[in-house]
């Protein structure tokens, strides 16, 4: 029987190739790869190839390089320069340094998570930050879960189980994912009772609303929109003031939840996690990863008794924190006991506070080096820009910003969406946005500025 022209399996994995790949991927892995490149080489090479020695060496590299292309994660560093600081797409805040030094302090061995060190019995994980949230929000006490629609779901489920909770109909909020309040009250058991019109609701429909069933009255934060024009709306304290003389708790979905106010740095007033208490809630429920500036989260906070029903929810152990995120979170609380130095020590603050005029002088540094990458079909310019938080936080705020603008500059017709797409191919993803016909690439959140330098000068 004639020899077949293709090298076999044996034969490929003693190439030079395949013999790095087994070192770097294990033999498995390599043996597997190897197969597939024969199948595909099969597929499209003439049987009649005399060259086994070729094919074989082809095969053992494109083995490797397959290998290569799958060692690459999932989840990837990119470069945000979309304008938008706190991207839901790409992770939300970026960590303080001191965060990430905790977090991977407890991931390198065992850590305190349940264990009361001063009894030597078991504690409670929430005790790692429990002092810390009490200190700077004022509020009696508080419980964590992963995010802040968990928040939601928990107190709705521990207080309105069965029962109704009024919310004005213009509150009724839809943010991205889909996520629905009228939806998360629904699996949560309670019966949505829905007051006012969608851009007027006044303090006669929470109390006329009220009845033998109600079991809570809700404020939500509008994220990502806000009602103008013929509007009315009733103030959390007066719906506060309603719930305490009718004995009913007053939950408040304060959504990115910050705890400073914001226009001491430049930015407009947001209200704070303090004032919703001061306001009256009873429970007030806010996110970690948003204005906070930490990792992804979920908080409870306000009256004791409230706070340790959820607790003790069944649950909330299907919500809670582990122990990296609850020491990269107590690492940011933290930072907040210093506020004179929190617009350096906390990323969101030190991107959200960036002067324009310094990001101009930033695009000018990187604006040759960009030129030269695009080559003299395309045309680079300093532009400037408006920067948004994201995330649903002050929507309609905007931070003057600065970037560069890569137009065609040739008239030959190329796209800014192929640019785009070619500038996140890169080793590290470039993710920019398209306007006014140009890729526009906001530096905002630019600052590695060496690392983005070093990446588009050696790529030709």
């Amino acid at each position: 029987m004639p020899r077949s022209p293709f090298p076999s399996v044996d034969e490929t994995l003693r190439t030079a190739a395949a013999q790095r790949a087994v070192a770097r991927h294990g033999r498995s892995a390599t043996l597997a790869a190897v197969r597939a490149a024969l199948a595909a080489m099969r597929a499209r090479v003439d049987e009649a190839t005399p060259d086994r020695k070729a094919l074989a060496e082809a095969a053992g590299r494109a083995a490797l390089e397959a290998l290569a292309r799958d060692e690459v994660l999932g989840l990837r560093p990119v470069f945000n320069l979309t304008g938008t600081a706190l991207h839901t797409n790409l992770g939300r805040a970026v960590l303080p340094e001191a965060a990430v030094a905790a977090a991977v302090a407890v991931m390198r061995g065992p850590a305190a998570l349940e264990f009361d060190l001063g009894t030597g019995g078991r504690g409670e994980r929430d005790d790692a930050v429990r002092g810390l949230v009490r200190e700077l929000t004022g509020a009696e006490d508080c419980c964590l879960v992963n995010n802040a629609a968990a928040a939601v779901f928990l107190m709705l489920n521990t207080l309105g189980a069965g029962r109704e909770a009024v919310v004005s109909r213009g509150e009724l909020i839809e943010i991205g994912g889909a996520f629905r309040m009228p939806d998360i009250m629904a699996r949560a058991g309670v019966v949505l009772r829905e007051v006012g019109t969608t851009n007027r609701t006044h303090a006669r429909d929470y109390e006329a609303a009220i009845g033998p069933q109600t079991a809570l009255l809700m404020k939500v934060h509008t994220s990502n929109y806000l009602i103008q024009g013929f509007t009315a709306e009733v103030p959390a304290a007066e719906v506060a003031r309603i719930g305490r003389a009718r004995g009913l708790p007053v939950l408040d979905d304060l959504g990115s939840g910050t705890l400073v106010d914001l226009s001491a740095y430049g930015l407009r007033r947001e209200r704070t996690v303090r004032d919703a208490l001061g306001d009256g809630a009873d429970l007030v429920a806010f996110s970690g990863d948003k204005l906070l500036g930490g990792p992804q989260a979920g908080f409870i906070v306000g009256r004791a008794d409230l706070v340790r029903a959820c607790a003790a929810n069944p649950i909330k152990r299907a919500m809670r924190l582990d122990k990296i995120r609850l020491a990269a979170l107590e690492a940011t609380l933290k930072l907040y006991r210093d506020p004179d130095r929190l617009a350096e020590t906390l990323p969101t603050l030190r991107l959200l506070t960036r002067p324009a005029a310094e990001l101009r002088a930033l695009a000018g540094r990187l604006l040759p080096a960009l030129a030269a990458w695009l080559g003299a079909g395309w045309r680079v310019t300093v532009a400037d820009c408006a920067s948004q938080i994201g995330s649903g936080a002050l929507p309609l705020e905007s931070i003057p910003s600065a970037g560069l603008a890569l137009a065609p500059g040739d008239g030959s017709g190329r796209a800014p969406e192929a640019l785009l797409a070619a500038l996140r191919a890169l080793p590290v993803p470039v993710i920019g946005r398209i306007e006014r016909g140009a890729v526009l690439l906001d530096l905002r959140c630019l600052e590695d500025e060496g690392g983005f330098l070093a990446q588009i000068s050696g790529i030709g």
